[in-house]
């Protein structure tokens, strides 16, 4: 090889080389995004009186197939709010797992369906990258929970072999810049996507159009 052609090849590779690492500097790495700090208030708060109605949650269920005898999880499931409609739509012959990494939401759901007499809920406290379902689910839902989560790609692909051949995975959240308490549409589903989730549904319907409802299942 001679002298000339040495000189170019090494200066092609410098070249590749610095645009790699100016092209992985540009564009942050997914799992590293802004993310709001999960809530550790009073649960009673996701209890307001009219919520069934903005958040349309009978057709968030029919959407996501929560019917007679299914199994369900409810990440994030705070007060366990939607745990309990979802319990009473599965019935007796289904599951709702209630997953919560926060130890008094668990603490608090677990009185809750004591006081309701539900017998059908299995109160779960997940890891923050895990939800560490125990069983195959048909359906899943983050209600306002995914803005939340500080490593969402990993969660979701620890969630994968927990679902059934033709399980959903709805997301409801708000627009927002991760931090605020909500978390750019366009995000989640590039995030979703990392995990080997494909989007096959997205609706504006909740909440007067001020949320977003998107739906996935695994590739």
């Amino acid at each position: 090889m001679s002298k000339s052609l040495g000189l170019v090849l090494v200066l092609f590779l410098q070249f590749q080389c610095a645009t790699a690492l100016s092209q992985t500097a540009a564009t942050p790495s997914l799992e590293h995004r802004k993310t709001s700090e999960p809530y550790t208030g009073d649960l009673s708060v996701f209890e307001s009186p009219g919520r069934d109605e903005r958040l349309q949650i009978a057709r968030v269920m029919d959407i996501l197939g929560i019917t007679l005898g299914k199994t369900v999880a409810d990440i994030g499931a705070g007060s366990g709010w939607f745990t309990v409609r979802a319990a009473k739509r599965v019935g007796e012959t289904g599951t709702v797992y209630a997953i919560d990494i926060n130890p008094e939401a668990i603490r608090y759901i677990d009185t809750r369906i004591r006081k309701e007499n539900l017998h059908n809920v299995k109160p779960i406290l997940g890891k923050a990258d895990n939800p560490l379902l125990p069983t195959k689910v048909d359906a899943v839902l983050l209600l306002k929970t995914y803005h939340e989560v500080a490593q969402p790609i990993t969660l979701l692909r620890n969630l994968r072999p927990s679902l059934t051949a033709g399980a959903k995975v709805g997301v409801i959240d708000r627009n927002g810049n991760g931090e605020n308490h909500g978390v750019a549409r366009d995000l989640v589903i590039r995030e979703a996507n990392e995990a080997g989730f494909e989007l096959v549904e997205q609706d504006n319907f909740v909440k007067d159009g001020m949320d977003y409802f998107l739906v996935f299942r695994p590739k």
